[in-house]
């Protein structure tokens, strides 16, 4: 599989991209659409939009804790870890809140193409 560069990629291949590795997930636990949805508590129709389209977050983490993978969530946004003497120097600068203007190298990462095709 070659490498997928996720910042070229719109929010939607990327939640497809996702979708599709919870259904090989599924797929590998023997479980049909139906069963995975009913033991999540959603429809089967909900749960081809969510692999299909992207859904919910907390629809997402359910899934992933029905088929025991729910240690994948955590990989979602890791913990960012500060060395000691890092975290002594920042004492007193933490941030207490968001400034009110977005930063502009963050305004331009941003990928709003929704019409992005993946090759896979």
């Amino acid at each position: 599989m070659p490498n997928i560069d996720i910042y070229e990629m719109s929010d939607r291949a990327i939640a497809g991209m996702i979708g599709q590795r919870i259904e090989q997930i599924r797929l590998e636990c023997n479980l049909s659409q139906e069963a995975l949805a009913d033991r999540v508590g959603i429809s089967p129709k909900t749960y081809r939009k969510l692999v299909d389209e992207g859904g919910k977050l907390e629809t997402v983490i359910a899934v992933l804790r029905s088929l025991d993978r729910l240690e994948y969530a955590d990989s979602f946004i890791p913990k960012e870890s500060i060395s000691p003497l890092e975290l002594v120097k920042l004492k007193g600068k933490e941030r207490q809140r968001a400034s009110r203007k977005p930063a502009a190298s963050a305004t331009n990462d941003l990928s709003l193409d929704k019409n992005a095709e993946l090759d896979w």
